[in-house]
């Protein structure tokens, strides 16, 4: 049976797409083509109900990172509000810190378990 091999964009609507491109370039290293790391991929539709991510949004992208703490300083310094929580961390899941793009959309960071 054929079968997707991967995610090949995420799209969505924007007020000011040149200054969003721009954000998540500079503060994520993400531009418009972007080849990405080998890793695993979540692809986990929520309960319409659930508080994981704010009610009034239909997505959360969570992007895999190399090292959230160095990355949570930069943003920091940025100016950049960054959220983490001690239940969120595990030894088998890995870290993980939310922020929000310009236009309000949730992004989590996450940082796998190391092996």
């Amino acid at each position: 049976m054929a079968q997707a091999t991967g995610i090949g964009g995420v799209f969505f609507r924007s007020g000011d797409t040149e200054a969003l491109a721009k954000w998540y370039e500079t503060h994520l290293g993400v531009p418009g083509f972007w080849e990405q790391e080998a890793g695993m991929t979540v692809f986990a539709p929520f309960k319409r109900e659930t508080d994981y991510f704010p009610s009034d949004k239909q997505w959360m992208i969570n992007f895999r990172v190399d090292d959230l703490s160095a990355l949570m300083a930069d943003l920091k310094e940025a100016g950049i509000a960054v959220e983490t929580r001690a239940e969120w961390d595990t030894p088998e899941t890995g870290r993980f810190a939310r922020i929000h793009d310009p236009e309000g959309n949730p992004i989590e960071l996450w940082e796998p378990p190391a092996g």
